[in-house]
């Protein structure tokens, strides 16, 4: 989600919400695609009860997915539908999750408060992906890690794998690659490059 703290961008996510999860891998409607989302986040997150930042949290779906496995979540958006939307998921889902409108590359949080910094689909679209990355490196506590999931897409946008693992390493130790090629994930084969980028130290 494109999450540059402006007027136009959040009218731009705003006018998205109603929709948004009609894509598999925003809604996670689809079982076998939800369960593919639980199986790869599942063994990135350290022990539950972890405090998890959702950075660009759109509707809040990964949010209330991590908060069924036990965890903590804090999700921050641009869109006040967005979070609107994910507020109300949490809710229907009974999980406690908390949701505030937010600039991604800012978010309204203290330093060293987090276990996990989530960022799904976010870098790409950042002014100075250097300086978000840095703010949210800031975020974690001893040990903590930032998990991506990133893509370069047929159309054009993002960034390749090994621009998120130089950007990461700017700032951290280490940074895996996994790619992302499974249908199941976002719920019809692909043929652009799609990955996730855990960085633990």
């Amino acid at each position: 989600m494109i999450c540059v703290m402006t007027a136009g961008a959040a009218a731009y996510w705003d006018d998205q919400a109603a929709t948004f999860d009609a894509q598999p891998d925003h809604g996670l409607l689809d079982p076998v695609v939800r369960a593919a989302w639980s199986r790869l986040l599942g063994p990135v997150m350290p022990a539950a009860k972890a405090r998890v930042a959702d950075v660009g949290s759109g509707t809040g779906t990964l949010s209330v997915l991590l908060a069924q496995a036990g965890h903590m979540l804090f999700g921050v958006d641009i869109a006040p539908r967005m979070i609107d939307a994910a507020r109300a998921k949490a809710i229907a889902a009974r999980v406690q999750a908390e949701f505030v409108v937010g600039d991604a590359s800012a978010p309204p949080w203290r330093a060293g408060t987090f276990d996990v910094v989530l960022i799904r689909h976010v870098l790409w679209a950042l002014p100075d992906p250097d300086a978000a990355l840095g703010r949210w490196t800031e975020l974690l506590s001893a040990g903590g890690r930032l998990v991506f999931v990133e893509g370069r897409w047929c159309a054009g946008g993002g960034l390749a794998a090994g621009e998120v693992v130089d950007l990461v390493l700017r700032h951290r130790r280490e940074a895996a690659v996994t790619t992302l090629n499974d249908p199941a994930l976002w719920g019809r084969p692909i043929d652009d490059d799609r990955y996730l980028v855990v960085s633990r130290f």
